[in-house]
């Protein structure tokens, strides 16, 4: 069946995971305890704040929770709250210039061929879709948001089950057949496929996978569209 949207991961995927690791995940640590300290009054911050203590299961102080994210941070925990916060403290720094949303040059450039070719795009990821959002619209290539028909984080489902796919499928109006999913793990791409979506794997830096069921490309220009 052909494609008729474009589903893809961000890290690793069509940005770079250094940016992630090296900038985002470093900018957000530095600040957290702060911004928790300065922001905790405010309902959405209270309510992460919440939801960190509901997932400890124990009633702690701002400052333990503090150091709760922090602690995830270093783990690289997929949790909710602490996407949500990341958000927040990386949309004060996108907007005071400290850095820019990295996006390689192959997957703007056919993201945009894509959608200009009348197919929609959509992202997944494990950030929350605020943070997403910011990413796309401080890149260097400019605000990129409009290009995406919408966004998708773990609230929808995790990466690796077959049901998170199969409700974005739903949300879209499509069939998972028509929608192919872009990611550099394995695991998401088994799990898409598991839900009905055709697949490809970016393998940018690292040696293609002999024994593996997706196509394998280095980049986006690589990527074969029916």
């Amino acid at each position: 069946m052909s494609v008729r949207a474009v589903l893809t991961d961000i890290e690793g995927t069509t940005s770079s995971l250094s940016f992630v690791k090296e900038v985002l995940f470093p900018y957000a640590r530095e600040r957290m305890a702060d911004f928790l300290a300065h922001h905790q009054a405010e309902p959405e911050v209270a309510a992460q704040i919440a939801a960190v203590r509901a997932e400890v299961g124990q009633t702690c102080s701002v400052a333990e929770v503090a150091s709760t994210l922090v602690q995830w941070i270093d783990e690289d925990r997929k949790a909710t709250p602490l996407k949500a916060l990341q958000g927040l403290i990386w949309e004060a720094g996108y907007r005071k210039g400290d850095f820019k949303g990295h996006l390689y040059e192959d997957a703007w450039r056919n993201l945009r061929r894509w959608q200009e070719a009348g197919l929609r795009l959509y992202i997944f990821s494990s950030g929350s879709v605020h943070a997403q959002k910011l990413l796309f619209a401080h890149t260097e290539f400019g605000d990129l948001t409009s290009l995406f028909s919408g966004y998708y984080d773990t609230n929808i489902g995790a990466k690796r089950e077959a049901a998170a796919y199969r409700a974005i499928a739903a949300d879209v109006g499509l069939t998972p057949a028509e929608i192919l999913f872009l990611s550099d793990i394995r695991e998401e791409l088994d799990a898409a496929r598991e839900a009905g979506m055709q697949t490809t794997w970016l393998v940018r830096a690292t040696t293609p996978a002999p024994d593996a069921s997706h196509p394998q490309v280095s980049d986006f220009d690589a990527i074969q569209i029916g």
